[in-house]
């Protein structure tokens, strides 16, 4: 049985994708769009106060190639 995922906010999401080697490399309105050095992106909308829902975080971690393990640690 895999880990529950933690619940998150955009910035703290943002945090963890930087601590990871991303850059944002443009904002469009409050959706951040970061980019890995080896070629992975993502975006990461920024609601002050909201938390991520399970499904956007999921994509998330799917395009930055993270595990639920990766958003704990």
């Amino acid at each position: 049985m895999s880990p529950r995922l933690p619940a998150l906010t955009g910035q703290q999401v943002l945090t963890i994708l930087q601590r990871r080697g991303f850059v944002a490399v443009r904002q469009s309105g409050s959706h951040v769009v970061l980019k890995h050095p080896d070629g992975r992106r993502t975006t990461v909308p920024i609601h002050p106060g909201r938390d991520l829902g399970r499904g956007l975080l999921r994509q998330i971690m799917r395009d930055a190639n993270l595990t639920v393990d990766d958003l704990t640690a």
